[in-house]
């Protein structure tokens, strides 16, 4: 068998629809080989659903793949341009150690980006390596899946592959390569990079593009722009709910990792809160917490007035009212994305209809959450089992009252008492991946070469709303440290 043959029988069916957008938005590069890859992980279910052939995917040809040694048939490697406000400061960034091989058309007809993240150098690489450690893309293996069993719009990953290399960071590190799959990889940065050092022809051509690549199923009514802007600050109001909702923490929500399509990207120092605290953040760069919970919601705002200004020349020939639909539209931000909370919110208390009082309801159930430092995800689990007691704050004459309060809400209802409890348990889940879980995968996984517990704790991952046996070990509270957990960037 040749090796075009192979590649052909891996079943890969590409497209590369943004290498035909203005060559200012990309850079096409050359591949970085590295000396003796070894597949780590291979998301068999996911690639089936992409219509590859995981049996050859495992085979040399496609770790040589995997590992950026090889062009699979019909992949245009290139570099994506983009730029970002990074903690509120702008500047020009780019793919500096990640390739778009191009897009996988799927058997149903769906399009995803295939990107190699760690593959080396490109021309936006500035002083880096443009290479990954292990650690870092295994973490992005765990929670980006964990995300998807959440039912949360993610990137999701194909596979992680060893280098057989080392790279220097604090220490000397194993070197490893993620496949990351996408529905695509714009960005507000992207659309800042156009604003910033392109031409409005550009910015035109890459607002069509995203429009028919994301939103085309929609209206585009009299104006597409605008409307692509009112459909991107609705995915965004979507997103961010669902993060608050299971009490993740991106940890680092600079512009350039805003994902056009409303899908979670870049996973860097990003977590999953114990004890309920708005104020919680994990990151070892965000010294000043701008990017903790409670401020998600408003940088989700902060960035999308980012885009908005990006789009100033595409709304209306004059500049006044341009700047007023781009004003109209973000205003209806903040009613959006309550809108999803408390909806959210109400679902995972088994309430079905809306009253005035919910609110309060549920605020004063958070706020005796943050009082006694109750465990976000545990405590609702208590409740949809029906253990008040287990919530860690039974005993409590606040608690007592909220209770029956909440009874007293859920008896005005029609639906029953057993539609109240499947609503609960299909809104909220039984595990997470604990942050102590995931640094003992990623321990075992770089230490001493056992991918097991990984496996395991993937598996009851990906069914998170399942409240079994199994999963109660993954329900436990991490032992109490003297120091708080702290996350970094794995740059």
């Amino acid at each position: 068998m040749t090796e075009n043959n192979a590649r052909t029988v891996a079943g890969w069916n590409f497209d590369n629809s943004y290498a035909r957008l203005p060559e200012s938005l990309f850079n096409l590069q050359d591949l970085n080989p590295v000396s003796s890859p070894k597949l780590v992980i291979l998301n068999q279910p996911l690639a089936s659903s992409l219509g590859l052939n995981a049996e050859e995917l495992q085979s040399k040809n496609g770790i040589e793949v995997f590992a950026g040694n090889q062009v699979p048939e019909g992949a245009l490697p290139l570099a994506q341009a983009y730029a970002g406000h990074q903690f509120g400061h702008f500047t020009m960034l780019g793919d500096g150690r990640a390739l778009l091989l191009g897009e996988q058309i799927t058997p149903e007809g769906e399009r995803f980006d295939i990107q190699l993240k760690g593959s080396g150098r490109t021309a936006f690489s500035r002083r880096g390596d443009g290479r990954a450690a292990l650690g870092p893309m295994l973490r992005e293996y765990i929670i980006s899946e964990a995300m998807h069993g959440l039912g949360i719009p993610t990137t999701r990953s194909l596979a992680v592959v060893t280098t057989g290399e080392s790279i220097i960071r604090e220490t000397e590190l194993p070197g490893a390569v993620l496949t990351r799959v996408a529905a695509s990889h714009l960005r507000v940065g992207t659309f800042q990079f156009v604003s910033n050092w392109g031409t409005v022809q550009e910015l035109r051509a890459l607002a069509d593009y995203t429009w028919q690549r994301h939103f085309q199923e929609a209206d585009p009514g009299e104006n597409t722009y605008l409307s692509l802007l009112q459909e991107v600050i609705k995915r965004q109001t979507e997103l961010i709910a669902k993060w608050q909702l299971v009490g993740f923490i991106h940890g680092v929500m600079n512009t350039d990792n805003m994902a056009i399509s409303g899908e979670t990207i870049d996973y860097g120092p990003c977590a999953f809160m114990d004890a309920f605290d708005p104020a919680t953040v994990f990151s070892s760069i965000d010294v000043n917490g701008r990017y903790a919970y409670g401020n998600q919601p408003q940088i989700g705002a902060w960035n999308l007035a980012r885009f908005a200004e990006t789009l100033l020349p595409l709304l209306h020939d004059d500049e006044e009212q341009s700047v007023k639909l781009a004003e109209d539209a973000l205003s209806k931000y903040s009613e959006l994305y309550f809108g999803n909370w408390f909806a959210g919110m109400r679902a995972k208390l088994g309430i079905f209809n809306e009253e005035e009082q919910d609110e309060s309801l549920i605020k004063d159930l958070l706020g005796m959450m943050k009082k006694h430092r109750a465990d976000y995800t545990n405590t609702f689990r208590a409740l949809t089992s029906g253990k008040p007691e287990d919530t860690g704050l039974a005993g409590d004459e606040e608690f007592e009252q909220w209770h029956g309060q909440w009874q007293a809400r859920l008896g005005r209802q029609q639906e029953s008492q057993q539609s109240s409890q499947q609503l609960m348990r299909s809104s909220n889940p039984a595990i997470i991946p604990r942050n102590h879980r995931v640094e003992e995968a990623l321990d075992a996984a770089v230490q001493r070469g056992d991918y097991s517990v990984m496996e395991r704790l993937l598996q009851v991952l990906s069914c998170p709303y399942a409240l079994s046996t199994e999963q109660s070990d993954y329900s436990a509270l991490p032992e109490s440290s003297a120091y708080p957990y702290q996350t970094f960037c794995g740059t």
